[in-house]
């Protein structure tokens, strides 16, 4: 039978996930249910209030969930407090309703947003203090999103060159018809990018010739090109710096450790805090190279965090099913994988082997998603 959350927190992984077109997840739900309610409103009314500050109207992120309204793109600060909030309420609920104490868990991680929420969490800042930097800069995201689309780069041949595709970008971009960047790295085949004006279209005509084995597919929805160099042109990346400087830096190390996506290492640190959180503006996600991270560490459960987790939940769902199916139907090869998969959370023998052998572990990691657990373990069920 398996343990408890409780008792597996130590070999889990917390992992926050950052804006998308829908964020309301299951909060409504959560809401309903009495032990969660008061917390749940205290964190969405503090940071509805925070939010108020940099919006030109009343916000009511209770509302907004009891209702089923997910904020518009013009309205994009009211997602990036409603996100926040709910991570940290949901945090709460953990320690305070249930008595487990996340701050053991092996390390943590985020993607876009959620790698201010985590580092947060492990103590660097208040959240509080740290929701202001985007909240002051979303009304510029947000305009900057209307001429922007994203477009997914892949190969079904093998990796993707990121060298060769950062190099098309900076060469599109040249031309001056719109800038255009890597916005993450999702995997080895696969690379998300914004591009302004039709430049994700012309960096689709170079890949014919230059990478034919790319596709690239354009995605239906606008997105706030954070993670790019397009933020610059509303000076937002020294502008947040600015806001950084004076922020109180708590306790560190922090606890959990935090893997920044920036890098796809743990490189907080008292000197480099501030400065990862800017570079995080207009600066790629290393996604994969997280994943990576949290494989080698030898986490057993990734705990995801926030409303309707999606994007860190389908790479490491991709990842699992890519393994299985290079040993469906043979045995030896399973047996290995699973011997590799155990070797690779041994340290002295982890440096032994090649330096992905950890992800063979990817089809034995639990995920549990969090909103799902709390609902399914509320008191008085």
């Amino acid at each position: 039978m398996e343990a408890p959350l409780g008792e597996r927190i130590a070999e889990c992984a917390l992992a926050f996930r950052g804006y998308n077109v829908t964020n309301l997840g299951r909060t409504r739900e959560l809401l309903a249910v009495p032990a969660y309610g008061e917390i749940l409103r205290q964190e969405l009314a503090r940071y509805g209030d925070i939010c108020c500050e940099y919006s030109a109207t009343q916000v009511d992120l209770a509302r907004l969930i009891e209702d089923g309204v997910e904020p518009p793109l013009h309205r994009y600060g009211e997602s990036v407090a409603l996100i926040v909030a709910v991570e940290i309420a949901q945090l709460r609920l953990l320690r305070e309703v249930h008595d487990i104490d996340y701050a053991g868990a092996k390390l943590a991680f985020g993607y876009s947003l959620g790698e201010m929420v985590a580092v947060c969490c492990g103590g660097a800042f208040t959240a509080e203090e740290l929701v202001r930097v985007p909240l002051a800069m979303a009304r510029d995201c947000a305009e900057l999103a209307r001429d922007a689309e994203m477009g997914v780069l892949f190969s079904r041949e093998g990796v993707l060159p990121e060298a060769e595709v950062r190099r098309l970008c900076v060469e599109t971009t040249a031309e001056g018809r719109g800038t255009i960047g890597a916005s993450a790295l999702l995997s080895p085949n696969t690379i998300l990018v914004i591009g302004q004006g039709y430049s994700v279209d012309r960096l689709k005509e170079k890949l014919a010739s230059a990478l034919p084995e790319v596709h690239l597919r354009i995605n239906e929805h606008r997105w706030p090109p954070l993670h790019t160099p397009i933020v610059r042109q509303r000076h937002v990346p020294d502008r947040a710096a600015v806001l950084l400087e004076t922020l109180q830096l708590g306790e560190l190390p922090m606890r959990p450790p935090v893997v920044s996506l920036v890098t796809g290492q743990r490189n907080y640190a008292p000197h480099t805090a501030r400065e990862l959180l800017r570079q995080w503006i207009d600066h790629p996600q290393r996604l994969w190279d997280g994943v990576c991270e949290t494989l080698a560490a030898g986490v057993k459960t990734v705990l995801h965090i926030g409303p309707e987790p999606n994007l860190i939940v389908a790479t490491f769902a991709r990842l699992s099913e890519n393994v299985r199916q290079q040993t469906n139907g043979k045995t030896i090869d399973r047996y290995r994988m699973k011997a590799l998969s155990g070797m690779a959370q041994r340290p002295w023998l982890a440096s032994l082997l090649p330096a992905r052998a950890a992800l063979l572990r990817a089809p034995y990691v639990e995920h549990v998603i969090l909103e799902d657990w709390l609902l399914a373990n509320a008191p008085g069920r």
